[in-house]
Parts: C-alpha cells; sequence; structure tokens
C-alpha cells in the first residue's frame, strides 16, 4: 500500500462523496495504491451511513465509527493505527484541504525523505478576528516553546511517512502538535509545504475560540512533558532544593539573631521572617516529594488506554 489518507470528521455527511471523489480522481491519474480511512467522530447526522454507501462502492473505502464525540486526536489516532500505507496523509473533510496537493507531498516524503510534511496555508479564507489573528499568535508561540519551525501547526494536511505514526501516541487534544512529538520522538526532519485553503462549501466550522485557549494550554503540557517529562526530578526537585534553603537561611538568620545578636527582642513569631521561613520550607518538601513522586511513577510500568470506543468497523 502505497498512500493511507486518514480523514478525521464530525457531522460533515454533505461533503464526503464529493471529498471520496475528488480523492479518486487524484489517486488515480497518479497511479497511487491508496486507502481511505473516514474516522467518524460520534456525528448525530448521516455522515455514517453516506461511508457505509461509500465502502460498499468502492474497496479503498474503511471507516471508523465511534461510540460518541471523542474529539479529533483520538480520531487521528484511530486512524493510525488502522492505516497501512508506507505513507500517511491527514486531512479534514470539509472540503478545504485540496486533494491536489497530496503527490507533492507524498513526493517529498518519499524522495527528498522528510519524515513529516505540514501543510502551510499561506493564505487562508476565515475570518481574520475569529481565526486568523488568533492561529499566527497561536502558532508564534508554538515556534518559540517547542523549537519546531512550521507556520501553521494546527493545518489539517501533512504527510507522515509509516515509521512516525507508528510510534507516536496522539491522546488528549495533541493533534495540533503531531510536529513536536515527532520531533520528541526522534524524527527530526520535518518539511512545510505551501499547500491551498479552500473556502468552507457545506455547514459551519466545528471549532470557536476556545480552541486557541485549550491549543496554549496543550502548549503549556506539551512543554512540560518534552522538557522534563522523563525528569521531573530536574524541575520540581531543583525548585524544592532552592525553596528549602531559603527557608533554611531564613531560619538560621532568626536562630543566630535570637539567640546572639538580640536575645531579649521580640519574639520569633512576631517577625516576618519567621513566616517566611516557614512557608518557603514547607513549598520545598512539598515540590521535593512531587518530584520524587513523579520519578516513581515515570519508572513505573503502566498500562495506556486509547481514550476512545469504537462502535463500529468498515474494511478494517
Amino acid at each position: 500500500m502505497q498512500l493511507s489518507i486518514v480523514i478525521p470528521l464530525l457531522n460533515e455527511e454533505e461533503s464526503l462523496k464529493e471529498l471520496y471523489g475528488w480523492i479518486a480522481k487524484v489517486m488515480q491519474s497518479n497511479h497511487f495504491l491508496f486507502e481511505v480511512l473516514f474516522i467518524d467522530d460520534g456525528s448525530t447526522d448521516g455522515s455514517w451511513e453516506v461511508i457505509q454507501e461509500l465502502a460498499k462502492q468502492h474497496q479503498e473505502v474503511k471507516g471508523i465509527r465511534f461510540l460518541k464525540n471523542f474529539g479529533k486526536s483520538q480520531a487521528l489516532h484511530a486512524g493510525f493505527e488502522a492505516a497501512k500505507g508506507d505513507v500517511v496523509i491527514t486531512m479534514d473533510a470539509d472540503l478545504q484541504d485540496n486533494p491536489e496537493e497530496i503527490p507533492q507531498l507524498y513526493q517529498l516524503i518519499t524522495t527528498a525523505d522528510y519524515d513529516l510534511v505540514s501543510g502551510w496555508k499561506r493564505k487562508r479564507y476565515d475570518s481574520v478576528l475569529a481565526k486568523n489573528l488568533p492561529s499566527k499568535l497561536f502558532n508564534w508561540a508554538a515556534r518559540k516553546t517547542s523549537g519546531v519551525r512550521l507556520n501553521d501547526f494546527n493545518c489539517g494536511l501533512k504527510a507522515y511517512k509509516r515509521e512516525v505514526i507508528k510510534t507516536i501516541e496522539v491522546s488528549g487534544e495533541m493533534h495540533r502538535y503531531i510536529p513536536v512529538l515527532a520531533k520528541n520522538a526522534g524524527f527530526a526532519k520535518i518539511g512545510e509545504q505551501v499547500v491551498q485553503h479552500q473556502a468552507r462549501k457545506y455547514g459551519n466550522t466545528k471549532f470557536g475560540m476556545e480552541r486557541f485557549i485549550h491549543g496554549f494550554l496543550d502548549l503549556l503540557t506539551i512543554w512540560f512533558v518534552s522538557k522534563f517529562g522523563r525528569r521531573p526530578m530536574h524541575l520540581f526537585g531543583a525548585w524544592g532544593v532552592v525553596m528549602f534553603f531559603v527557608g533554611f537561611a531564613f531560619a538560621l538568620y532568626l536562630g543566630i539573631d535570637k539567640l546572639f545578636l538580640d536575645p531579649t527582642g521580640r519574639l520569633i513569631t512576631d517577625r516576618p521572617q519567621f513566616y517566611i521561613s516557614l512557608t518557603s520550607m514547607l513549598l520545598g518538601t512539598q515540590l521535593f516529594l512531587a518530584g520524587f513522586l513523579g520519578e516513581i511513577v515515570v519508572r513505573s510500568k503502566k498500562t495506556t488506554s486509547t481514550g476512545y470506543r469504537i462502535r463500529e468497523k468498515l474494511n478494517v
């Protein structure tokens, strides 16, 4: 299998037939051996019925249906698990991603030997205030925090080597940061390709402004996990030691002052330095214990859950 095209979707029944027809036309004109995996993330319209119809008519079409809406990251995870292609393409189901870009992305993976190529929608048809401006701010923060030099982290159109999608684990809402996950897993050759952005043809966007808030919170999470996920003691333990010794220094000062310099002065408990000392030593101890417990968790064998439940599969 040359190509697996993974398409997560939620309530996109109007676009699915047109999208598949467009993909099939491009694949056939380039003589690709391909499969299309539609991942229905709990749609409440007729999306699954359309996928069933397409699967009956075309053996390349495969489908996975979730019990309910679990999120795009979980949908991608399920698609990656099922994909059989040497190169895996992800794209959105709303016709805003252009299938004509797929051959070029495929060539960059197979010929230029990139591990991952991300699309860059340089010219967008979204609202400036609702999407463009927050997206630019989000991408700037992601570049600065992760060290991955991409202009459009959240573009759904991406291409991957098979090893990449079989190695990384996409969970929570980390689909925005798949390039960062790939880099952290050792896949350092990450490229970017300018792609065409289509105006939405059917329905309305499924994402609001809250996705950018969630995105920034996820960015902090992935920054922390990438830097300290394997060594939590380096963060919590270091700050714990610093806080403890700050508190100890204040306590030592108070003790020396009371015993030798001013024995008849105010009670130690009447001085603000006493509470600074007590608070710092307690916080330092707690931070050190948090780092110690984190190290135990990291080194313990743990079982992971996929975070979603599949109701039905087609041809998978």
